[in-house]
Order: structure tokens, then C-alpha cells, then sequence
């Protein structure tokens, strides 16, 4: 009988989702971060209450992967103890391409399991960003947010969990983003954003909580929004100027937008859409500032119908404005699902021939686009959908439920525009079966 605090050496075996190996011990899947396959492993129980699976914490390699190098960042190596290690770079240790090449294993296995693809179909090459990447991975982060606890220390929780610890630089962040969250400043508990736009010039948003009681004592909340946050700047991707609020959703890597839309525009040309149909009406769903309806807009020309659907209000403003040279383009607030739902509901033939001979273009958040998404585009029945994912289970999830109404990947691409954490962006290409063209 195990418990929480027992010390084991453990194999490491394999790499799951969520930044964390596997290893087992007496038949039990064991997840232990910090490690790379291969390795053999010092670790701590840390949580033994599952019975299929137990936690544990790295303290030490026993032998190491010849993967294996020196931590980006000093405050999250092996060294410190597992309570102090920052959180964030939970691939810092592994050398860049294996980085990669995990990743693409993570993203293989979801297709696989979720979305129920072969493994052939299932394989994704994960590239860099773009040609400026760095060559170990730092110096790309544009935006970070920091923690400030009730004692007024700032910096970012230690990993899995909400203790925040003092750092004394931040290598993922650009080096004016790390000199300007490492100055000595005093803030109110809550969250510390900082962010550089394209304009270089860094801000610092304070994101501070309030109190309000409840029947069950006190509780956070966040305080009104500064109006800083809703300074206006401008971005740059794909050749094109895009207004944003500065505390708006940006990508976070400074290439990443970029690679995102070439991603988006070069996978609609490999499926055979690489001048879209004007007259048709293409959709932009979890649109933002209307980054990927400008892409679908650059592929259709002047008089592209494209939609871009976003719940932030102050995001469609912008989208309305980013996308003012196309004369068919509009943005609207709301929710897609609720959205989707009222496009079925109301839409008259004409639409939704128009719809069916269109591009939907989706990037939804961690959790996935869900079933009732799904659901309505397969109804929709466009001939091309673009899923944009940023979590590899969601978008197999998503995958497997999309194959089953009709469709099937002509073209599957990882982004590494995450280095040195286990995340990683898919942008999945998908035509109705009859109608893909595989390459």
C-alpha cells in the first residue's frame, strides 16, 4: 500500500497531455512532470486517491535522456524543490526538436483516440512559428500575465498550483516584457498583465481583485476594468495592420498571428480553395478582432461575404473596423452556438446554399468548439471547415464528431508557437467526404 509522500524510482515510458509523462508502478499509470521518456526518475507521491492513476512530483534524475538540457529557466529546473519550480516552461528541459517531437506524438495519440483517425492519417509535422524563431525557444512571449498574493509578492504561480513565486527573469518573454516584470513595484492582490504591442513600447495593466461577501463568508471577484485595459493598439500579421484593445485577446508569441493566418490561407489552397467563392458566404466563428476572416477575405477578394462571429463586444467593434475593405464582411456580437442556432432558424434557401458553398473557419477556446457546434455545422454542411486548436483532446473530440457527420482531414499542421511548454497549435483543414484532397 502506497501513500502521498512515498519516494519511488519510476521508468518513464511515454508523454500524455497536460505537460506530464508517464511512468507506471504496479500496473497503475503514474503522471510525473519534468521528465522526458526514457528516463528513469526519482519522484514523490503526490496524490494516491485515484484508483486508476496516481500523481507524483520529480525530485531527481536517476538517468537522464540524451534529450535532456539544461532548464530554459532557472526558477523552473529539477534543482529547486517541486513547491518552488515557476510554472509555464514545463518543456524547458528537453531540447528544442524532441520539444517538438513529443508534441507531435500528443497531437497523434488525440486523432487516434478521440477523432478516431489511423495512425497514418493521424501524423502531423509541428513547425516553428516562423524563420525569426529563437533558436532555443525564448524571447517570443509579447504578453504575460503575473500573480500578486495577499503578502504583495508578484510573479507567476509555481507549477500546478496558486502559490506565487519570485523569479528573477522570464526567458519565454521578450527581453523588455522580463526587464519590466522583474522592476521592484507594489500592486493590490489579483493579476499583473504585461503587455508589448507591436509599437514596442510595454504596458502594465493591473488586473486587482475585490471583495463582496456571500452567505458562506468572503470571496474574489475581479474589480471594474481599468480603462487602460482598453488602450487601443494596433497588431500586425499577414501584412496587415489590426486593432486591438491591449488587454484584448492577442496571440501571446510574437510570430504567431502571422503563422496562424499563412497556416489557415495555405491549407485552403492545398484543399483547392485557393481563390474562394465571392458569392458564397464564409464564416469566421470565435472571430476576435477578425484576424482569420481577413485571411479568408485576402483568398476571395473586395467583395468577399465572410461573417466573423465573436461574444466580446469590444472585439467585433474592432473586427468591424479591421475589416472594412471588404465590402461583404460584417462582425457580429454573440455566442456562437446561440449564433449557429439563429442561422438555422432563420437562414432562407438562397443563405444556406450560399453557406454550403463556403469556408467556416473556427477557433475556439481551450475547451473546444463542443457538441452543439459541431452539431449545427454539420447540419450547415459547408464544403470546407478550418479548425484552429490550441488543445489536441478538444479538437479530436470535435474531429471525431465532425468524421461522423461527413467530414475528413485533407490537410493536419502543428504549430510550435508555444516552445518550451507542452502546448501546441493545430490548424485542421476539413472538406466533406467525396470532396478532400489528401496531401
Amino acid at each position: 500500500m502506497h501513500s502521498s509522500g512515498e519516494t519511488l524510482d519510476l521508468d518513464i515510458t511515454d508523454v500524455a497531455h497536460g505537460g506530464v509523462f508517464v511512468a507506471r508502478h504496479e500496473g497503475r499509470v503514474v503522471f510525473v512532470p519534468d521528465a522526458i521518456p526514457g528516463e528513469r526518475m526519482r519522484v514523490r507521491l503526490s496524490d494516491t486517491s485515484k484508483p486508476s492513476f496516481w500523481r507524483a512530483e520529480a525530485l531527481e534524475v536517476v538517468d537522464a535522456s540524451p534529450h535532456r538540457q539544461a532548464h530554459v529557466w532557472d526558477a523552473a529546473d529539477i534543482e529547486r524543490a517541486p513547491e518552488n519550480r515557476a510554472g509555464g516552461a514545463d518543456f524547458g528541459h528537453i531540447a528544442l526538436a524532441h520539444q517538438r517531437e513529443l508534441k507531435r506524438r500528443v497531437i497523434r495519440d488525440a486523432l487516434v483516440r478521440m477523432g478516431g483517425l489511423s495512425g497514418d492519417t493521424a501524423d502531423v509535422v509541428v513547425e516553428p512559428a516562423g524563420d525569426a524563431e529563437s533558436a532555443d525557444g525564448t524571447g517570443w512571449r509579447t504578453r504575460v500575465s503575473l500573480h500578486v498574493d495577499a503578502d504583495g509578492r508578484i510573479g507567476p504561480y509555481a507549477a500546478r498550483s496558486h502559490r506565487v513565486v519570485e523569479v528573477a527573469s522570464h526567458p519565454l518573454a521578450t527581453e523588455a516584457i522580463s526587464d519590466a516584470a522583474t522592476r521592484p513595484r507594489s500592486a493590490s492582490p489579483g493579476r499583473l498583465d504585461i503587455v508589448q504591442p507591436a509599437d514596442g513600447r510595454v504596458r502594465i495593466l493591473p488586473r486587482p481583485e475585490s471583495s463582496r461577501r456571500t452567505g458562506r463568508g468572503r470571496s474574489a471577484r475581479p474589480a471594474p476594468v481599468d480603462p487602460a485595459v482598453r488602450e487601443v493598439v494596433v497588431e500586425r500579421a499577414a501584412g496587415r495592420e489590426f486593432r486591438v484593445d491591449v488587454g484584448g485577446f492577442w496571440q501571446v508569441h510574437r510570430l504567431a498571428a502571422d503563422a496562424i493566418s499563412t497556416a489557415v490561407a495555405q491549407g485552403l489552397r492545398a484543399a483547392g480553395r485557393d481563390a474562394l467563392d465571392p458569392d458564397a458566404w464564409h464564416l469566421d466563428l470565435y472571430g476576435g478582432v477578425g484576424l482569420l476572416a481577413a485571411a479568408l477575405g485576402d483568398l476571395g477578394g473586395p467583395s468577399t461575404r465572410v461573417t466573423s462571429v465573436e461574444a466580446d463586444a469590444r472585439a467585433t467593434d474592432h473586427a468591424g473596423e479591421n475589416l472594412a475593405e471588404w465590402v461583404g464582411a460584417r462582425a457580429e456580437t454573440a455566442r456562437v452556438d446561440r449564433w449557429l442556432g439563429g442561422l438555422e432558424q432563420s437562414a432562407s434557401p438562397s443563405e444556406r446554399a450560399r453557406v454550403r458553398a463556403g469556408v467556416v473557419v473556427l477557433d475556439p477556446p481551450r475547451s473546444g468548439a463542443g457538441r452543439e457546434v459541431v452539431d449545427a455545422l454539420v447540419r450547415l454542411q459547408p464544403e470546407t471547415i478550418v479548425y484552429v486548436a490550441c488543445d489536441p483532446v478538444a479538437l479530436g473530440r470535435d474531429l471525431g464528431r465532425l468524421r461522423a457527420g461527413g467530414y475528413e482531414p485533407a490537410s493536419l499542421r502543428g504549430l510550435d508557437i508555444f516552445p518550451n511548454s507542452h502546448h501546441v497549435e493545430t490548424v485542421a483543414v476539413l472538406t466533406r467526404a467525396g470532396s478532400a484532397v489528401l496531401g
